[in-house]
């Protein structure tokens, strides 16, 4: 059993940053894969960010070069620093986690492959 606690949402001006946190605990937590989501009102809830413990990562187009995700040594905590933000940015984000570990491929971000999830951290982006 792994919980996820996220951090860090809030407003922020279009064009602006802003950094989250995901706080992991629970037993064999380097077995596990853990990514980013996002859920705008309305929408369906898409995968933002991915990185493999082989190092790799992978981001949905719409983040690419804005967003980067990070995991500290022990595997206990994910990040996601967000710059240019932009409106369309704006949703609850949450933290995922799933019990294998695989390189990064188109289902990394899908949320299917996620058994775990944090409760989320809102992000509003104004124009």
């Amino acid at each position: 059993q792994v919980q996820l606690v996220e951090s860090g949402g809030g407003s922020v001006q279009a064009g602006g940053s802003l950094g989250l946190s995901c706080a992991a605990s629970g037993e064999g937590l380097s077995r596990y894969s853990m990514a980013w989501f996002r859920q705008a009102p309305g929408k369906e809830r898409e995968g933002v960010a991915y990185k493999s413990v082989y190092g790799g990562t992978i981001y949905a187009e719409s983040v690419k070069g804005r967003f980067t995700i990070s995991q500290n040594s022990a595997k206990n905590s994910l990040y996601l620093q967000m710059n240019s933000l932009k409106p369309e940015d704006a949703a609850m984000y949450y933290c995922a986690a799933a019990p294998r570990r695989w390189l990064p491929s188109s289902s990394s971000l899908a949320q299917s492959e996620y058994n775990y999830w944090g409760q989320g951290t809102q992000v509003t982006v104004s124009s």
